[in-house]
């Protein structure tokens, strides 16, 4: 494969594997070259390789199924994709560094406004993160989401410094529908502290509900700092 120094790496082998679809090397169901087969034949490294197939995994253009690699997906299931990108999608697209930071990731029993966001019983647990997104060294995005353990049983055995909630979850559960309530609070003491506002700033608070054919994948509340965050969501499906 013949690399354009025009263009970023990641984008040429994200175009290599498009090309492929395109040209019917590889159709719907079948399998794409893994990161480390990608590193040999586009001579890119493994990280490269990963954000790449992670894109693709985001757009719904592939999916990961566990222990076996990566599959052209499904034509139906493009179309009825609902496209929500991920804070870090958001940052690079702008240019930017995103990295962020895990505070939490374990089980969980909820409590009665998760139990009710999700509709649970109340005996059955659910997987929770907490991490802070920074663009370059800001940060932007505090993130506490709960999971569904039924559509993502390995959620919390995921290494999300490689990649994002969000992203993890969309490469196991095309998101079909999602609701959005959005609302200016003035925040907790640990939210104002993580985000780097003062007592008097504003904070954005997304909640945000996704689904995969009418199940529920997972529940988020995004807190943003409300002077540097605007909010502006297509959906497409």
């Amino acid at each position: 494969m013949l690399m354009n120094k025009n263009e970023s790496l990641y984008s040429q082998v994200k175009q290599y594997i498009l090309d492929g679809i395109s040209l019917r090397t590889w159709v719907a169901g079948d399998r794409v070259p893994s990161e480390n087969e990608l590193v040999d034949l586009c001579k890119v490294s493994r990280m490269t390789a990963r954000r790449a197939l992670q894109e693709l995994f985001f757009e719904g253009t592939l999916i990961r199924i566990k222990g076996k690699g990566s599959f052209v997906a499904e034509e139906k299931q493009q179309s009825s994709l609902l496209q929500i990108k991920s804070i870090a999608t958001e940052i690079r697209e702008l240019g930017q560094v995103h990295h962020s930071q895990l505070l939490a990731l374990k089980l969980e029993e909820p409590d009665n406004s998760i139990i009710s966001a999700m509709n649970l019983s109340d005996e059955q647990l659910c997987a929770h993160s907490q991490l802070l997104h920074y663009q370059n060294h800001q940060p932007v995005q505090l993130e506490f989401r709960w999971v569904n353990l039924d559509i993502a049983p390995d959620y919390i055995e995921q290494d999300f410094s490689e990649t994002t909630p969000s992203e993890y979850l969309f490469s196991i559960a095309p998101v079909t529908a999602a609701e959005h309530r959005v609302e200016a609070i003035i925040g907790s003491e640990q939210i104002r502290e993580l985000l780097e506002v003062d007592e008097n700033e504003a904070v954005l608070l997304l909640e945000r509900k996704t689904w995969c054919n009418n199940k529920l994948v997972s529940y988020a509340r995004l807190y943003h700092p409300g002077n540097s965050y605007s909010l502006g969501t297509k959906f497409t499906t």
